[in-house]
């Protein structure tokens, strides 16, 4: 396995090089929205803590990201009004991670509405803002 490189673009997200849309941070994780949504109110949960993905991940980095990925699930379920919400993560290039830093992909899912492609296009910030604003206010709720 290859060593973790904090060149990659949520390693610049996380140290405020590159903005992006903010959902949620505490101590140990940020989430923010995807510039590519592949459903409206897509967003990514990362630890802070330097790791490839799941597999050379601490175990107390686990234990941190998990509980805050099923907290902003519930909440962008009740925002969006979703009939089910994906959780995906990806492990190494193969499995198609093509982002070198532990991320969990939170997905508001419709009844028979299929995802769009993840490459589909960036989303404006406007929209982004508005999607993370919906998400907030649950969590505030």
């Amino acid at each position: 396995m290859s060593a973790y490189d904090d060149s990659n673009i949520f390693a610049k997200i996380l140290r405020g090089e590159i903005p992006s849309t903010k959902v949620y941070e505490d101590t140990d994780t940020l989430a923010f929205m995807d510039v590519m949504p592949q459903s409206p109110g897509h967003f990514l949960v990362v630890p802070k803590a330097p790791s490839r993905n799941l597999l050379d991940a601490a175990p107390q980095t686990l234990a941190t990201l998990f509980p805050v990925v099923q907290k902003l699930a519930h909440a962008a379920k009740e925002a969006f009004a979703a009939d089910g919400i994906f959780v995906a993560q990806l492990n190494e290039a193969p499995a198609g991670q093509t982002v070198f830093h532990l991320h969990v992909h939170v997905i508001p899912r419709y009844d028979g509405i299929a995802l769009k492609p993840h490459a589909g296009g960036m989303e404006s910030a406007e929209i982004l803002a508005a999607q993370a604003d919906k998400i907030r206010a649950v969590l505030a709720g």
